[in-house]
């Protein structure tokens, strides 16, 4: 998928073959463009944050192959030693234009703190559980995001964070509560990714929400939290669509938000369709939520797909998944499969005709006043 930055580009010089603008202005977008661009990662900087996330394993793997042999006051010195290398030398290497590697150095020292919480809890027998550890890791590297408005720290804060809830959410032996301490530190790790600049870590946030409603329900009232989900979805998708501008502006998705909406509407109405489809030949429950979420998907093509590849690769996703449950829920009679099929595709057929002449009947006064 092209960025905003390349399509700029590729238009500047059109305008520019076609005599719609002359050569210096065309320099002076192009220069706007390259200072205001995004920096995203490169093959590069991924290698380096692969290299150290390995660095850090083999490091803490070391130490744990020698745990015995070590004395116990210089394996706590060691610890500590790789974690203030990490974090002070990431500092001087930012500061001396060497981003990437500066960054590699700060998730080195946030596994080695990770790794220095198991180590050092075993070593002095504290007690304790994985998501007690994983909680004391995940604001440990919080922190340091903070102070050093990190964007991977960020990021690996929130995956922290995930990990935790799926070891609370999947502990069914253990568990005496629901996590739902993971809405409290989704809030506050949103919050820090605005200061830290970390987009990536509030898509990753607002996808982990979703997974927690999932696993909500497994334990829940599928209803109480399907039906909120869609329609709350569905409203944010028209926020996001009908008021693109100030919405990112708060958020700072990139013009994202709606691919969120929509990902969460199909989330919610396939959480209801699975519970409707147990009774789906004694109620006509499930048709209505399967014409809903296909009404949906046509309508979020219709309104973002045009501006954003991934939603439209998301509608695409949501509709074979429609047409998949409907066949697989409607299997036991061929006759309701073929008649609920029928109708959709009438309906779509109508509802094509009249967008069809409806955007030509939009771009014929456009093509009229560019020819006069």
């Amino acid at each position: 998928m092209a960025s905003y930055a390349s399509r700029a580009r590729s238009d500047i010089a059109r305008w520019l073959e076609a005599g719609l603008i002359d050569g210096p202005t065309a320099d002076a977008l192009r220069r706007d463009i390259e200072a205001n661009e995004r920096r995203s990662l490169s093959f590069g900087s991924i290698l380096a944050m692969m290299a150290a996330l390995l660095f850090g394993a083999a490091i803490l793997i070391f130490v744990a192959a020698n745990w015995e042999a070590i004395p116990r006051l210089a394996r706590v010195a060691a610890l500590f030693a790789i974690i203030l290398a990490g974090y002070v030398g990431g500092a001087l290497l930012k500061t001396r234009d060497h981003a990437a590697i500066g960054e590699a150095f700060w998730i080195i020292a946030a596994a080695a703190f990770g790794g220095s919480i198991a180590l050092i809890g075993q070593m002095y027998h504290l007690t304790g559980d994985e998501a007690s550890a994983l909680i004391t890791w995940g604001a440990g590297t919080a922190l340091a995001a903070v102070a050093l408005r990190s964007n991977p720290l960020t990021v690996a804060s929130v995956g922290i964070a995930d990990a935790w809830l799926f070891v609370k959410g999947f502990d069914y032996f253990k568990r005496t509560e629901f996590p739902h301490f993971f809405v409290v530190m989704a809030i506050v790790l949103f919050a820090i990714s605005f200061w830290t600049r970390s987009q990536a870590a509030r898509h990753l946030i607002i996808l982990s929400v979703l997974c927690y409603l999932v696993l909500f329900v497994i334990d829940y009232d599928t209803l109480q939290v399907a039906i909120p989900l869609a329609i709350v979805s569905a409203l944010l998708f028209a926020v996001a669509v009908f008021a693109a501008e100030p919405v990112d502006r708060i958020v700072q998705l990139g013009g994202r938000l709606p691919l969120h909406a929509l990902i969460g509407f199909l989330t919610g109405l396939a959480m209801l369709q699975m519970e409707l489809a147990g009774d789906a030949s004694y109620n006509s429950g499930f048709a209505i939520a399967s014409a809903v979420a296909l009404a949906g998907i046509v309508a979020a093509i219709m309104l973002g797909g045009r501006e954003s590849r991934g939603l439209r690769w998301v509608a695409y996703a949501g509709f074979a998944f429609e047409l998949a449950i409907i066949y697989v829920v409607m299997l036991q009679s061929m006759l309701d499969t073929a008649g609920f099929f029928l109708a959709a595709a009438v309906l779509l057929g109508i509802l094509a005709f009249v967008i069809i002449r409806i955007e030509k009947r939009m771009k014929a006064p456009r093509a009229e006043g560019m020819a006069a």
